[in-house]
């Protein structure tokens, strides 16, 4: 059952900024909502307000250039974001992790920026970013400041936002554009579900990214490995920094059996691609 709050739909930054400099601690901000709504109504969040970003134009906005690389807004929805055309050309790791996202229809209205704020450890979109390289520019009525991904979530639903900033978008430098490699997801049911584990990973010239979703607190970023490393290189590497956990949707040991299988089954890929 929802609980009172008063809802707030700026129509500019400035607005926002504002907004958050004076209510920031007692504030929920939302892009999509897909996540945010659900605990209010479970009782999980009891915002005195709660902050819509989408009447703000500039956050709807999507863009790449070759220099700058890929800027996506905060309100630009995942069916946005997979149908780009230089998301399909230069990024097709994203395009694969968005397409695993919930379904369709609620992929119109969730957010890639909303879906990395939620720190959720099974979110899809955290660990193809991180091989990527993404970075989050966070917004405050006292400036910006820009940070890796990897850095910016520290633990289960913690990430390093202030209460008076927002993540105005997510920026993926242009470095590992062009870039082969998929996500494989594992799921409870055959369809779209929450993933049970998730492995994303990339190869550019002599170089192989991987990062690890549900198997620990946050997203897990492999260091950068050689292209020539065997499949049991990157297995070993990948086992030593997980900590998956037992929980209602999978145990530890089938967590860690199935990290070790997509990794397998993605190198193959890999070098079918080369």
């Amino acid at each position: 059952m929802l609980h009172d709050f008063s809802y707030h739909r700026p129509s500019s930054m400035k607005e926002a900024l504002d907004f958050l400099a004076q209510n920031g601690p007692k504030t929920a901000v939302f892009s999509g909502g897909t996540d945010l709504f659900v605990v209010i109504r479970a009782g999980v969040a009891k915002p005195a307000h709660v902050l819509d970003l989408k009447g703000i134009p500039e956050l709807g906005k999507i863009s790449w250039d070759k220099t700058e690389g890929l800027s996506v807004g905060a309100c630009v929805t995942i069916n946005t974001l997979t149908e780009y055309p230089a998301v399909r050309e230069h990024f097709p790791v994203l395009r694969s992790a968005g397409e695993e996202l919930a379904t369709f229809q609620l992929r119109n209205r969730a957010t890639m920026v909303g879906n990395v704020v939620t720190a959720s450890p099974c979110g899809d979109m955290g660990s193809p970013l991180m091989v990527l390289g993404g970075e989050v520019v966070l917004a405050s009525s006292s400036g910006e400041r820009r940070m890796p991904l990897s850095e910016f979530i520290t633990g289960v639903k913690r990430t390093l936002i202030r209460p008076d900033e927002v993540v105005s978008r997510i920026v993926v430098p242009p470095t590992w554009a062009g870039a082969v490699g998929g996500y494989h997801k594992l799921k409870r049911i055959k369809g779209h579900d929450l993933g049970v584990v998730a492995v994303a990973m990339v190869r550019k010239e002599n170089t192989i990214r991987c990062a690890i979703s549900s198997a620990a607190p946050t997203p897990v970023l492999l260091p950068d490995l050689a292209a020539t490393s065997s499949v049991e290189d990157v297995q070993k590497k990948a086992q030593s920094m997980i900590s998956p956990i037992d929980d209602v949707r999978c145990t530890k040991e089938y967590r860690s059996f199935m990290v070790d299988i997509f990794i397998k089954r993605l190198m193959k890929e890999l070098e079918a691609a080369a």
